[in-house]
C-alpha cells in the first residue's frame, strides 16, 4: 500500500468552523481556486468538440501543439521551440508529482526544488524513492550531493512567494545543473501575471537567453487554470526538451494520461486568445491593490509577491497564530508551514475571490485597527 503524507489543506477544518461564524460569512483567500466565470469563447471551444467519440491522441492535435508554439513565441519569447515538442498534461499538477518517473529517477538519485515551495514536488521524489532537497541555489549542496541530482525544478513566479528569477539567476541555475547532466523544469503557471518590474514580462526557462538557443533538458511546464479561469478543465501543457519528449509522449500513452478532445480545443482557443487573460488580469490588479494595504494595516509584512496571485505575508508569529487571528475575522488563509520549513512565520493570501468578498476582507482587516 503507498502510503503518503496526510493532505494538508484538510488540516484547516477547526480554523474554517472558526471562520464559518463570522456573521458576514468566510472571506477564502486560501486554496486559490479561481472564482470568475470561464470566458464566453473557451466555452464555446468546448461545446463544439463535444461530439469526441473517438479516442484523443495523447500528443494533442497538431492544430493545438501550433497554438501554444505560437503563444511562447508572442507571449514568452520562446522562438526555436518545435510543435513537437509540447505535450498537453492533465492539469501541470500531475505532471508535477509524475515527472520523476517518467524520466527514471530512483532510490539514490536527487530532485533539488526551491526553498519554499509547493508541496508536490516532494511528492514526485516520494513516489520514486528520491531524495528531495530544497535549496534555491545548487552552490548549497555538497559535492557528493550534486553527483547525485538528476532533476532540478525552477518556480517562477513562485507558489506561494510570488517570486521571480530573472534572467541573469535563471540562466546561472541551468548552467549549473546541465554542468551535472541534470534536467531542469521551470513551473511557470504564473507567468502572465507579473506586476510592477515584471509587468511586462517575466523570464522563462526556454528563452535563448536562458537557454543559450538549446533547449536540451529543459522543460517548461504552464497551465491555464488562473489566467483563463480553466481550473475545472485541468488544461496544461509541458514543452521543450527534444532529446525528453519522445519518451515522455510514450510513457503517457501507455499509462493513459490523454487529455480528453474537448479540453484540447478549449486549450487551443485559450491560448490563441490574449483579451482575456489581460482583462482577468485587470481584475486580479484591483483585487490586489484593495487587499495588500490592508493586510499591512492589519500588521502583515507583505514579501516578495511580484507576480502571480498570492501575497506572502508575515505578522511575525508563527504561521498558525496568524491562521487563527484571520480566522476569527471570517478569512482563511493557507499556512506557511504548508510550503516547506522555510515557510514558517509566514501564510499565503490569495487573490482569487469575488470582489465583494475581496471588500468585505478589506473592511474587517482595516476595522480591526
Amino acid at each position: 500500500m503507498l502510503t503518503l503524507p496526510d493532505y494538508p489543506w484538510d488540516t484547516l477544518a477547526p480554523y474554517r468552523k472558526l471562520a464559518a461564524e463570522h456573521p458576514d460569512g468566510v472571506v477564502d483567500l486560501s486554496i486559490g481556486t479561481p472564482v470568475d466565470p470561464t470566458p464566453e469563447v473557451i466555452q464555446e471551444a468546448l461545446r463544439a468538440a463535444s461530439d469526441a467519440h473517438g479516442y484523443p491522441g495523447t500528443h494533442g492535435t497538431p492544430e493545438l501543439r501550433e497554438a501554444i508554439a505560437q503563444w511562447y513565441v508572442r507571449r514568452r519569447r520562446t522562438t526555436d521551440l518545435q510543435p513537437q515538442d509540447i505535450l498537453p498534461t492533465i492539469g501541470s499538477k500531475e505532471l508535477v508529482a509524475w515527472l520523476p518517473l517518467f524520466l527514471g529517477l530512483k532510490p539514490g538519485d536527487i530532485m533539488v526544488r526551491p526553498l519554499v515551495a509547493y508541496p508536490t514536488y516532494d511528492i514526485g521524489a516520494l513516489l520514486v524513492g528520491a531524495e528531495s532537497i530544497a535549496a534555491d541555489s545548487l552552490e548549497d549542496l555538497t559535492a557528493e550531493q550534486r553527483s547525485r541530482v538528476k532533476l532540478v525544478w525552477t518556480n517562477s513566479p513562485g507558489n506561494p512567494t510570488g517570486k521571480v528569477m530573472d534572467v541573469a539567476a535563471m540562466r546561472a541555475l541551468v548552467d549549473d545543473a546541465r554542468s551535472l547532466g541534470a534536467v531542469v523544469a521551470g513551473d511557470e503557471c504564473y507567468a502572465e501575471l507579473g506586476w510592477g518590474d515584471w509587468e511586462e514580462h517575466v523570464p522563462g526557462i526556454l528563452e535563448p537567453e536562458v537557454s543559450g538557443g538549446d533547449l536540451t533538458n529543459l522543460l517548461s511546464v504552464y497551465s491555464l487554470s488562473k489566467q483563463s479561469n480553466l481550473a475545472g478543465y485541468r488544461a496544461s501543457f509541458v514543452a521543450g526538451a527534444p532529446n525528453l519528449m519522445p519518451a515522455l509522449i510514450n510513457s503517457r500513452k501507455h499509462t493513459g494520461m490523454i487529455m480528453p478532445y474537448p479540453v484540447q480545443e478549449a486549450l487551443r482557443v485559450a491560448i490563441a486568445d490574449d483579451a482575456h487573460v489581460h482583462a482577468q488580469k485587470d481584475l486580479y490588479r484591483a483585487r490586489r491593490e484593495a487587499l495588500k494595504p490592508a493586510l499591512e494595516a492589519f500588521g502583515f509584512d507583505v514579501h516578495f509577491s511580484n507576480a502571480g496571485l498570492y501575497l506572502w505575508c508575515t505578522a511575525g508569529k508563527d504561521s498558525w497564530t496568524s491562521i487563527q487571528d484571520l480566522a476569527e475575522l471570517g478569512i482563511i488563509a493557507g499556512p506557511g508551514v504548508f510550503y516547506g520549513e522555510a515557510g514558517e512565520g509566514f501564510v499565503r493570501v490569495s487573490l482569487t475571490a469575488s470582489d465583494e468578498r475581496i471588500a468585505s476582507a478589506v473592511s474587517r482587516l482595516t476595522k480591526r485597527n
